[in-house]
């Protein structure tokens, strides 16, 4: 069982993560739940902003876990519809 964070899990998901913030920004959002998938990326953003933080502290475990936040809330807008991706490599979603 792994109990640690290695550099190269944690640079793979901030690409993954990364990758997704970038794809939600590119596809764009419900328009008629505009202000809900704003707040949703904000939060994700804001997670993300965390983990990087963290990586710059050393505190690997605390920065993987920021990034899980922020996917997860990614997943959340997408699997809500709120965010209009359909990529199940990086969302929770079907691919259409």
């Amino acid at each position: 069982m792994e109990r640690t964070v290695s550099d190269e899990k944690l640079e793979k998901y901030f690409r993954i993560t990364k990758e997704a913030l970038d794809m939600v920004k590119e596809k764009g959002f419900d328009t008629k739940r505009k202000k809900d998938a704003e707040e949703v990326l904000d939060m994700a953003q804001r997670y993300y902003s965390d983990a990087e933080h963290f990586r710059k502290k050393g505190e690997i475990v605390t920065a993987f876990a920021a990034l899980n936040y922020a996917h997860g809330w990614l997943d959340c807008g997408a699997r809500l519809g709120l965010f209009k991706v359909k990529d199940s490599r990086l969302f929770t979603v079907d691919d259409e």
